[in-house]
């Protein structure tokens, strides 16, 4: 079993949000064959609590815009260091970079399989790596 079309397409465009708000080191995870809480899990992270907001406010807003999706539960708004978003579908993990440094939740899903993003996302994020977005 494979991670759902719906989790793929709410995994697409959480990743496309994030990366208008300038998010780094995004990437997917299929857990589904892992959980059966979820079928997918993003992960991403920002420089500082204003743009984590920022980047959650963007996922909220394009998931309820473009494809009806509303988090059923979301964490960490107040701290705004590390804020999950539960889809139930997926799960959005917005993470300040110093949070994912030490939490390395790609350590614990390394097993799962990725979940392919949109070549722009990962040109996009290879630009800024460069230094010339």
């Amino acid at each position: 079993m494979s991670a759902s079309e719906r989790a793929v397409q709410l995994i697409t465009l959480a990743a496309q949000a994030a990366a208008d708000k300038l998010a780094d080191d995004i990437i997917a995870y299929d857990v589904s064959e892992q959980l059966v809480i979820t079928d997918a899990f993003l992960l991403c992270s920002g420089t500082n609590d204003r743009q984590i907001h920022a980047i959650v406010d963007e996922i909220e807003d394009r998931l309820r815009e473009e494809a009806g999706a509303k988090p059923v539960r979301r964490e960490g708004q107040r701290e705004g260091r590390w804020i999950l978003l539960d889809y139930i579908d997926v799960i959005v993990h917005v993470q300040h970079e110093e949070e994912r440094s030490f939490y390395a939740l790609e350590r614990l899903w390394k097993d799962c399989p990725p979940v392919e993003l949109p070549a722009d996302i990962n040109a996009h994020m290879a630009q800024r790596a460069r230094g010339t977005a």
